[in-house]
């Protein structure tokens, strides 16, 4: 079982089921794979932490991004995303009030990204 944490400004969305969907950078240790099972928590390593679901991972594609004078440039699965496509992404991972502002300021600071979309059904 592989365990996620994330920022408390997700915990709701993910309790609530409207967040499925996380991106990460790729790491030493094995992300989950389809079929794996996940805990999400938020506050991990911490006297807060809380756990808010037990979920199992649906699928995970490799993501690459990077800003340039033309903006942001988002591919999944080797297709670069449409601008309709980067909201759909923004939205899912949690971003709802400008959605693709919330993500660019997010990821701004770790670009280029190279990592994985991964999603998760509940159990």
């Amino acid at each position: 079982m592989v365990a996620y944490n994330f920022k408390q400004q997700f915990a709701d969305s993910i309790r609530s089921g409207d967040k499925c969907q996380t991106i990460r950078t790729t790491r030493r240790r094995a992300h989950v794979q389809p079929g794996g099972k996940m805990q999400l928590f938020t506050g991990l390593r911490t006297p807060f932490c809380e756990k808010l679901a037990d979920a199992i991972c649906t699928s995970i594609s490799p993501i690459e991004m990077s800003i340039d004078d033309d903006g942001l440039h988002i591919w999944e699965n080797g297709q670069e995303l449409s601008f309709d496509k980067m909201m759909a992404l923004a939205e899912a991972d949690g971003f709802t009030e400008a959605p693709l502002d919330e993500f660019i300021q997010f990821f701004e600071a770790q670009m280029p990204f190279s990592g994985f979309v991964i999603t998760w059904s509940r159990l």
